[in-house]
Protein backbone atom coordinates (compact mmCIF):
# COMPACT_ATOMS: atom_id res chain seq x y z
CA UNK A 1 0.00 0.00 0.00
CA UNK A 2 0.85 3.43 -0.69
CA UNK A 3 2.11 5.06 2.52
CA UNK A 4 4.16 8.37 3.00
CA UNK A 5 7.13 6.05 3.83
CA UNK A 6 6.77 4.16 0.25
CA UNK A 7 4.98 6.61 -2.24
CA UNK A 8 5.74 9.99 -3.76
CA UNK A 9 3.41 12.27 -2.50
CA UNK A 10 2.34 15.10 -5.74
CA UNK A 11 -0.71 17.08 -4.25
CA UNK A 12 -1.95 17.77 -0.47
CA UNK A 13 -2.25 14.11 0.85
CA UNK A 14 -2.82 12.16 -2.28
CA UNK A 15 -0.10 9.83 -2.43
CA UNK A 16 0.57 7.64 -5.65
CA UNK A 17 2.44 3.73 -5.68
CA UNK A 18 4.35 3.16 -8.68
CA UNK A 19 4.37 -0.62 -9.86
CA UNK A 20 5.05 -2.58 -12.70
CA UNK A 21 1.66 -4.17 -15.06
CA UNK A 22 0.72 -7.20 -14.94
CA UNK A 23 -1.29 -9.97 -17.10
CA UNK A 24 -4.45 -8.54 -14.77
CA UNK A 25 -4.08 -4.85 -15.98
CA UNK A 26 -4.60 -5.59 -19.89
CA UNK A 27 -8.35 -5.35 -19.45
CA UNK A 28 -8.31 -2.31 -17.19
CA UNK A 29 -5.73 -0.70 -19.03
CA UNK A 30 -7.82 -1.10 -22.76
CA UNK A 31 -11.11 0.11 -21.18
CA UNK A 32 -9.46 3.46 -20.20
CA UNK A 33 -12.22 6.23 -21.03
CA UNK A 34 -10.43 9.10 -22.68
CA UNK A 35 -13.64 10.91 -21.87
CA UNK A 36 -13.76 11.31 -18.30
CA UNK A 37 -15.02 14.40 -16.74
CA UNK A 38 -12.24 16.14 -15.02
CA UNK A 39 -14.74 17.03 -11.84
CA UNK A 40 -15.20 13.88 -11.04
CA UNK A 41 -14.14 10.39 -11.33
CA UNK A 42 -17.19 8.22 -12.45
CA UNK A 43 -15.44 5.17 -13.58
CA UNK A 44 -13.60 4.89 -9.91
CA UNK A 45 -15.70 1.57 -9.36
CA UNK A 46 -14.34 -0.09 -12.72
CA UNK A 47 -10.90 0.69 -11.97
CA UNK A 48 -10.47 -0.21 -8.92
CA UNK A 49 -7.22 -1.92 -7.99
CA UNK A 50 -7.71 -6.11 -6.68
CA UNK A 51 -5.72 -5.08 -4.14
CA UNK A 52 -8.35 -2.62 -2.77
CA UNK A 53 -7.76 0.07 0.22
CA UNK A 54 -9.79 2.27 -2.52
CA UNK A 55 -7.26 2.45 -5.03
CA UNK A 56 -8.15 3.13 -8.35
CA UNK A 57 -5.81 3.11 -11.82
CA UNK A 58 -5.07 6.84 -12.17
CA UNK A 59 -2.69 6.76 -15.17
CA UNK A 60 0.17 4.19 -16.78
CA UNK A 61 3.42 4.34 -18.93
CA UNK A 62 4.62 1.82 -21.17
CA UNK A 63 8.27 1.75 -21.77
CA UNK A 64 10.92 -0.59 -23.38
CA UNK A 65 14.63 -1.13 -24.22
CA UNK A 66 15.72 -0.24 -27.30
CA UNK A 67 19.64 0.48 -28.55
CA UNK A 68 20.72 4.04 -29.90
CA UNK A 69 23.83 3.46 -32.66
CA UNK A 70 24.22 6.79 -32.51
CA UNK A 71 25.24 6.57 -28.98
CA UNK A 72 26.20 3.34 -28.88
CA UNK A 73 23.84 2.71 -25.69
CA UNK A 74 20.91 1.16 -24.79
CA UNK A 75 17.64 3.24 -24.01
CA UNK A 76 14.08 3.19 -23.08
CA UNK A 77 11.11 4.08 -25.64
CA UNK A 78 7.82 5.29 -23.71
CA UNK A 79 5.43 4.09 -26.20
CA UNK A 80 2.67 5.41 -24.09
CA UNK A 81 2.14 7.45 -20.65
CA UNK A 82 -1.37 8.49 -20.09
CA UNK A 83 -3.35 10.24 -17.14
CA UNK A 84 -7.16 9.88 -16.56
CA UNK A 85 -9.36 13.06 -17.20
CA UNK A 86 -9.67 13.26 -13.40
CA UNK A 87 -6.42 12.73 -12.39
CA UNK A 88 -4.40 15.27 -14.67
CA UNK A 89 -2.83 18.55 -13.22
CA UNK A 90 -1.76 16.66 -10.00
CA UNK A 91 1.83 15.54 -11.50
CA UNK A 92 1.39 12.10 -12.10
CA UNK A 93 2.66 12.24 -15.35
CA UNK A 94 5.79 14.21 -14.12
CA UNK A 95 5.87 11.22 -11.23
CA UNK A 96 5.98 8.65 -14.03
CA UNK A 97 7.87 10.06 -16.98
CA UNK A 98 10.56 11.09 -14.57
CA UNK A 99 10.62 7.42 -13.02
CA UNK A 100 11.23 6.06 -16.61
CA UNK A 101 13.95 8.70 -16.37
CA UNK A 102 15.40 7.89 -13.38
CA UNK A 103 15.56 3.92 -14.48
CA UNK A 104 17.34 4.81 -17.78
CA UNK A 105 19.69 7.04 -15.86
CA UNK A 106 20.56 4.36 -13.25
CA UNK A 107 21.25 1.65 -15.64
CA UNK A 108 23.53 4.17 -17.63
CA UNK A 109 21.24 4.40 -20.24
CA UNK A 110 21.75 7.16 -23.43
CA UNK A 111 18.66 8.42 -23.16
CA UNK A 112 14.63 8.04 -23.38
CA UNK A 113 12.39 8.95 -26.65
CA UNK A 114 8.93 9.62 -27.55
CA UNK A 115 6.61 11.07 -30.02
CA UNK A 116 4.49 13.62 -29.52
CA UNK A 117 2.01 14.65 -32.11
CA UNK A 118 2.93 18.33 -33.30
CA UNK A 119 -0.39 20.11 -32.71
CA UNK A 120 -0.52 19.05 -29.16
CA UNK A 121 0.96 22.17 -27.91
CA UNK A 122 0.03 21.19 -23.90
CA UNK A 123 2.12 17.61 -24.57
CA UNK A 124 5.08 19.46 -26.04
CA UNK A 125 5.03 22.15 -23.26
CA UNK A 126 4.95 19.71 -20.68
CA UNK A 127 7.70 17.51 -22.01
CA UNK A 128 9.84 20.71 -22.93
CA UNK A 129 9.56 21.69 -19.16
CA UNK A 130 10.73 18.32 -18.25
CA UNK A 131 13.80 19.47 -20.29
CA UNK A 132 12.82 17.21 -22.91
CA UNK A 133 14.26 18.14 -26.59
CA UNK A 134 11.48 18.21 -29.53
CA UNK A 135 13.25 16.94 -32.64
CA UNK A 136 11.70 18.81 -35.65
CA UNK A 137 13.98 17.46 -37.82
CA UNK A 138 12.89 13.90 -37.38
CA UNK A 139 9.46 11.82 -38.73
CA UNK A 140 7.96 8.82 -37.97
CA UNK A 141 7.68 5.99 -40.61
CA UNK A 142 5.45 2.85 -40.87
CA UNK A 143 4.21 0.20 -42.49
CA UNK A 144 0.55 -1.34 -41.23
CA UNK A 145 -2.07 -2.70 -42.72
CA UNK A 146 -1.63 -3.67 -46.31
CA UNK A 147 1.05 -2.19 -46.74
CA UNK A 148 2.62 -4.31 -43.99
CA UNK A 149 1.15 -7.48 -45.70
CA UNK A 150 2.73 -7.16 -48.68
CA UNK A 151 5.85 -8.27 -47.26
CA UNK A 152 4.23 -11.84 -46.04
CA UNK A 153 6.25 -14.60 -46.76
CA UNK A 154 9.25 -12.28 -48.38
CA UNK A 155 11.99 -13.86 -46.23
CA UNK A 156 14.74 -16.81 -47.32
CA UNK A 157 15.01 -19.98 -44.76
CA UNK A 158 17.63 -18.57 -42.38
CA UNK A 159 16.33 -15.25 -41.91
CA UNK A 160 17.34 -13.04 -44.74
CA UNK A 161 14.85 -11.17 -47.66
CA UNK A 162 14.45 -12.61 -50.67
CA UNK A 163 15.68 -10.31 -53.66
CA UNK A 164 13.47 -8.53 -55.63
CA UNK A 165 12.21 -10.62 -58.99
Amino acid sequence: MATPANATTFSGEVWAELRLADSSDVPHIHALDLSASPLADPEAAAFASPRGGGRVTAGFVICFPNYSTFLSKPGLYVEDIFVRAPWRRRGLGRMMLSAVAGKAAELGMGRVEWCVLDWNKNAIDFYEGMGAEVLPQWRICRLTGAALDKYKGNQEEGGGSKAAE
